[in-house]
């Protein structure tokens, strides 16, 4: 059952069980006559292949206030991309597929590389930054919420939840971020949050002291939740990480450009489970240890950005602080997943908060190695300004590709 704690920085909207889904989204069928209302799905080809999106999809098309979808489509060639066109057919609303491996989108993507304003990662950041392109080149919307395509748990209230807040005409939200507990199966999830972030933010702060940023991010119930949603205004205005630290430099940037008053985050669901990434222990590039390099990295940087000096010594001692943390935390974990019926292996998740503290001074010594580094996608505001015909070359690619 949800709390009704307002104990953070940021307004959280809870679901105190007293609103159906059809509810909401006759509001928002109102709301919608001034505020159209698009959803992005960054997705790759063999996730429609997978157990969630066809349900998902099933579940779209049942929603009634949805001006238009877009659909981010990475990993796919020529035949992979007719599948997906019948595959997303069935939906009711206004939808475009941007195939971001089609020639016709890889053309643009030549031009920006050739001016340097392409990212130069693929992925989910380079995946979402190209919607979000599309979003605001076509102008049918207003307002944009984005979320994973491999959620097992999927119901239609999640899109109803994250854009409501922003669409309700008395309130003032530019942004809302989707939260949820991470339990599936008899078994407590959400391993990256629980045993780094969380310990993490609260190291620095015994570190570095009281920081504006860090009671930011320390607000928010599920930091690394794929689930937000932002009105049109914001969009030309933030730099996207092309690596896996999207969720986190994504809240930073937020923090950058807009009051804190005008943030949100919302009880988007009861329950929610999706694949899961292997530890890859020994393998950096891979699985929960890349998420936790790359998020580690993405905190300093935005500290540094901040007027934070690092240096080996605070690396090392913050370590060193992080780790007795996170233990403290995995204490408090195991005796709720105990008194919840939940199993929670404790052996195995001390041995992830030692991998996790090996990154973080690992993270540091790069962040510090290599101060050149600048993973961030160049802002929308930027690409419009160097090469004026951006929009129309997007929106032309996807309409041939979808005609």
């Amino acid at each position: 059952m949800a709390d009704f704690a307002q104990n953070g920085v940021i307004g959280t909207l809870h679901n105190l069980r007293n609103r159906s889904t059809e509810d909401l989204e006759a509001d928002l069928v109102e709301f919608s006559g001034n505020t159209p209302m698009s959803l992005l799905l960054p997705c790759l080809y063999s996730e429609l292949e997978g157990p969630a999106m066809g349900h998902i999809v099933d579940e779209l098309t049942r929603i009634p206030y949805l001006n238009e979808i877009i659909i981010g489509l990475d990993r796919a060639n020529e035949t992979q991309f007719d599948a997906a066109r019948k595959f997303f057919e069935r939906l009711p609303q206004k939808h475009s597929i941007l195939w971001n491996d089609g020639t016709r989108l890889r053309h643009v993507d030549s031009a920006l590389q050739s001016m340097g304003l392409a990212p130069n990662e693929p992925g989910k950041g380079r995946n979402v930054w190209y919607c979000l392109g599309y979003f605001l080149a076509s102008g049918h919307s207003k307002v944009v919420a984005l979320h994973d395509c491999d959620i097992l748990t999927y119901d239609r209230s999640i899109p109803a939840r994250l854009l409501y807040p922003l669409a309700h005409p008395s309130f003032n939200y530019l942004f809302s971020k989707g939260y949820y507990y991470r339990a599936a199966q008899g078994k407590l999830n959400g391993r990256v949050f629980r045993l780094l972030v969380i310990p993490l933010i609260r190291a620095l702060k015994q570190v570095l002291g009281r920081h504006d940023y860090l009671d930011y991010m320390g607000s928010f119930r599920y930091a690394l939740s794929g689930e937000f949603a932002m009105r049109s205004e914001l969009v030309p205005s933030l730099r996207f990480p092309s690596d896996w630290g999207l969720e986190i430099g994504t809240l930073s940037e937020v923090y950058r450009n807009c009051s804190p008053n005008r943030i949100c985050q919302v009880d988007i669901a009861d329950s929610y489970d999706h694949k899961h990434q292997s530890v890859s222990e020994d393998d950096p590039h891979g699985g929960l240890h890349r998420m936790a390099r790359d998020i580690c990295k993405a905190l300093i940087r935005k500290l540094a950005v901040e007027g934070v000096v690092f240096s080996h010594d605070l690396v090392r001692t913050l370590k060193a602080c992080y780790y007795r943390t996170a233990l403290d935390v995995v204490d408090h974990y195991h005796n709720d997943a105990m008194m919840s019926g939940l199993n929670l292996d404790r052996h195995q998740e001390e041995t992830t908060v030692e991998l996790f503290s090996r990154v973080l001074l690992a993270a540091g010594d790069e962040f510090l190695g290599r101060p050149e580094e600048s993973p961030f996608i160049n802002n929308w505001s930027r690409v419009l300004s160097a090469l004026p015909d951006v929009f129309d070359r997007i929106v032309g690619a996807v309409e041939a590709d979808n005609a």
